[in-house]
């Protein structure tokens, strides 16, 4: 337990220190922002895998993978009329991967596979030749290629060795890109670009960057701050688009967050922002440890008499309180935050609880996000 306790505090000591550095940080625009026509697409498509040594699907509970391979074997010219399938050797799997921004015909993308039916394991599988669909139902990419897989399992007749997931896998670069996606980047007069971090002075900060950039290359503004999230820029008329994007992306500005405390309270985790700031409050803390023990009692009946041997329960309860101590609190900074917080000496799930009590009684001038 003190290890653990030990390793925690290492941890929220790191953390710490790497949030003392200024959050008012210069980044580029590509670093921060993305375009809105240049966004990702999310392909999908249902195939086989062949070549299993064994951990297919089992064909009685999988019905579906026999029916696959029935219908892949006469697409082949194959006839499967009578007979039943007993092979443990295929797989039915769904096979995702996502579309890049700008993508064209004969490129290609990595693909994620994973299982559908009972199978055991892909590794060592192939997937045969699948087409990939988007949201649209078109066909944008076809998969093929050897699945790496990077759990294993081993089994013996009395134990058992498992570690990672072994039900899927990757096929890099195993995706051709066959239809080039529909963009409006190179017809468009209008670009939109996207705070992955919403926030209205960053929003406002890179158009002004980019107004200024326009005031000397184009004598004109042309970016606008349209919410928290988008800024809008109007392309120059004898701009070139591409190179217009290669300038603005390589510009550099101000990013502000607002201020937030993550606690995760599965692991124990706690990452405080810089501009985190707390109102003076006196914090007591002090623990309560109950203790129940369980003594039975076997009682044994008189000498020849006609009772029967039985067992009577004692129950001890004890409880411990430890003496909590005070400390007054006043975070005007994050360093006196945390000299504040570990004056207390509390354990990891004390300093949880006190973040969300300071939080309730409204000391706490941040955002308390649980996970």
């Amino acid at each position: 337990m003190t290890m653990r306790v030990c390793k925690w505090l290492l941890t929220f000591a790191f953390l710490l220190a790497a949030t003392l550095a200024p959050v008012h940080a210069a980044s580029r625009i590509k670093d921060v922002a993305s375009l809105q026509a240049g966004r990702d697409n999310q392909l999908i498509g249902y195939g086989l895998v062949v070549g299993l040594q064994g951990t297919g699907d089992s064909l009685r509970s999988s019905p579906f993978t026999e029916q696959s391979i029935r219908a892949m074997l006469q697409n082949l010219g194959i006839s499967t009329q009578g007979g039943e399938s007993r092979t443990r050797n295929v797989a039915a799997v769904l096979v995702t991967a996502t579309l890049p921004p700008f993508a064209s015909p004969g490129s290609r993308v990595d693909v994620t596979v994973g299982s559908l039916g009972d199978a055991a394991s892909l590794r060592g599988g192939t997937l045969v030749m699948t087409s990939l669909s988007g949201a649209d139902g078109q066909i944008y990419a076809v998969a093929q290629g050897s699945i790496v897989v990077t759990g294993f399992s081993a089994q013996g007749d009395a134990a058992s060795l498992s570690q990672g997931v072994t039900t899927a896998g990757r096929v890099p670069n195993g995706a051709v890109i066959e239809r080039e996606l529909p963009s409006k980047f190179k017809d468009g007069f209008n670009l939109v670009l996207q705070l992955r971090n919403p926030d209205f002075s960053t929003a406002v900060g890179m158009a002004a960057a980019i107004n200024k950039f326009a005031a000397a290359q184009f004598g004109g503004r042309i970016a606008e701050a349209l919410d928290s999230q988008s800024v809008l820029v109007q392309k120059p008329k004898m701009a070139d688009l591409a190179r217009l994007m290669a300038d603005i992306e390589n510009l550099v500005v101000e990013t502000d967050v607002p201020a937030r405390v993550v606690v995760n309270e599965r692991t124990g985790t706690i990452v405080i922002g810089q501009d985190v700031r707390v109102a003076e409050v006196a914090v007591s803390y002090g623990t309560l440890t109950v203790q129940v023990t369980e003594t039975p009692t076997v009682v044994q009946p008189a000498p020849f008499s006609r009772g029967e041997t039985a067992v009577e329960p004692n129950t001890t309860i004890e409880a411990q309180s430890d003496g909590g101590t005070v400390a007054i609190l006043n975070g005007s900074s994050l360093r006196s935050l945390v000299a504040g917080l570990n004056s207390i000496g509390v354990k990891p799930d004390g300093i949880i609880a006190i973040l969300q009590s300071i939080k309730t009684a409204g000391a706490l001038q941040a955002e308390l996000v649980l996970q």
